[in-house]
């Protein structure tokens, strides 16, 4: 029976996934296989020793034991961030080691050198655990979908972005209090910043957007706002115009440009991923010819997040036993037809927006607000007014038509600058209906 052993850096969460997976399923893989898949050796600083069940396994604090073995096959890193995992990884394939990663940061950064060395190397990539957690989106793009032109990507890709929302939504609790009560379940991270400002689920939608298009998409190239804006007034205001706020990352294939953007978003109630709620992601494609399809589940975790890996590992295993490694191309596109990306300019964008104005109730207050729209062509759909103290700002909440970001840009400077609006005007964008 062929062995594939694997080389593990990092026994973290999802290393320990990882670890258990392949331990629990060791069976049921020889079954499916043919194959006995072991870990055979973990690097990690920050341990001594290995939990009882794992006690066969070779632990070390140098990487470098890992990379110079000629009996591991495939090498794991787990341990996130810029450096030292890209030299690690980079060391790994130049010593000829089949690499896989759940980093999705790195990947939206250093992406490109990583897969041209692998490239180089002729040895594989396994990434899908980069995007989704548990979800199999990257293989469902690559293989499921390959017979497509993919015509947009939309999806809920943080759970814990789309958790605060929810509860916010359905309990009408403050972001910081939500924020706090997510950290205490470990729903978000001491830090939380790359989480609530979209830089998650930026690197996410960087991974998508290359296999998808076929294009060297780097994350400088996103536009990306994150939710820690969002007031429970302007959640209220969706709810009772038939909309739920979500943090979305959207990228729509223009042939000679794409658009490429994370962003608070109102979705109508009806549409699909207005469903997907708490911790759980979402992720929409449609392709020329498949039509709509939805991958929905757990994006993080130790469990669902180590079967990602564990899946990558068998990928790679079954392509080492029969010879036939690299059969599907890392990025799904052969490397000499991935191209450079066009991005549409964000003031370009054209889409229905959601306007929260802070104005003195005064007579002529409506007109000189209209006015200014229409100076910029934003046309008005609805409107709306809440109730109020006498005396007191009032909330004026417009729903427009189509407009452009460009325009919407200039119309929300005046508006902020008349004497009679009190606060910044709040701008949320609405999903275009496809």
């Amino acid at each position: 029976m062929k062995e594939i052993r694997i080389g593990l850096i990092g026994f973290g969460t999802v290393g320990q996934g990882l670890a258990q997976t392949l331990l629990a399923q060791k069976e049921r893989l020889i079954q499916k296989t043919g194959i006995a898949f072991t870990l055979a050796a973990v690097a990690d600083i920050a341990i001594d020793t290995l939990p009882d069940e794992f006690s066969g396994i070779t632990l070390t604090k140098d990487a470098d034991d890992l990379f110079t073995d000629p009996n591991i096959d495939i090498i794991v890193e787990l341990i996130g961030g810029m450096e030292p995992a890209r030299s690690f990884l980079l060391k790994a394939i130049n010593n000829g080691k089949h690499v896989i990663t759940a980093n999705k940061a790195l990947l939206s950064v250093h992406g490109r050198e990583i897969f041209k060395a692998a490239a180089e190397h002729n040895v594989e990539v396994g990434f899908e655990a980069s995007v989704g957690g548990g979800i199999p989106v990257i293989k469902a793009l690559k293989e499921g979908l390959v017979a497509n032109r993919i015509n947009y990507i939309k999806g809920i890709m943080n759970g814990t972005a789309n958790y605060i929302l929810t509860q916010m939504t359905d309990h009408g609790t403050p972001f910081q209090e939500v924020l706090k009560e997510a950290q205490e379940l470990g729903f978000a991270e001491a830090d939380p910043t790359y989480d609530i400002e979209g830089i998650d689920t930026a690197h996410k939608l960087a991974i998508l957007m290359t296999i998808a298009f076929g294009l060297h998409v780097h994350l400088d190239d996103i536009t990306v706002e994150g939710i820690s804006n969002i007031e429970p007034i302007d959640i209220d205001f969706a709810k009772n115009l038939g909309y739920r706020i979500k943090l979305l990352a959207i990228s729509r294939n223009h042939g000679d440009h794409v658009e490429a953007r994370v962003h608070p978003t109102m979705v109508p109630e009806d549409h699909m991923l207005a469903t997907i709620n708490g911790a759980f992601n979402g992720i929409q494609f449609n392709g020329d010819t498949v039509g709509d399809v939805l991958l929905y589940g757990q994006g993080a975790g130790m469990m669902p997040t180590g079967s990602a890996v564990a899946a990558d590992v068998i990928d790679i295993g079954r392509n080492i036993t029969i010879d036939a490694v690299n059969r599907v191309p890392a990025l799904s596109y052969s490397p000499n037809y991935i191209g450079e990306p066009t991005i549409t300019p964000m003031d370009q964008l054209i889409c229905p927006y959601y306007f929260r104005v802070t104005a003195l109730d005064k007579p002529g207050v409506l007109s000189l607000i209209t006015t200014i729209f229409g100076k910029y062509d934003i046309s008005i759909k609805s409107m709306m007014q809440q109730e109020h103290d006498a005396n007191e700002p009032v909330y004026i909440v417009f729903m427009t038509h189509r407009a452009t970001e460009g325009g919407v840009k200039k119309a929300i400077e005046e508006i902020d600058a008349l004497e009679v609006c009190t606060s910044p005007t709040v701008k949320i964008r609405l999903l275009i209906p496809e």
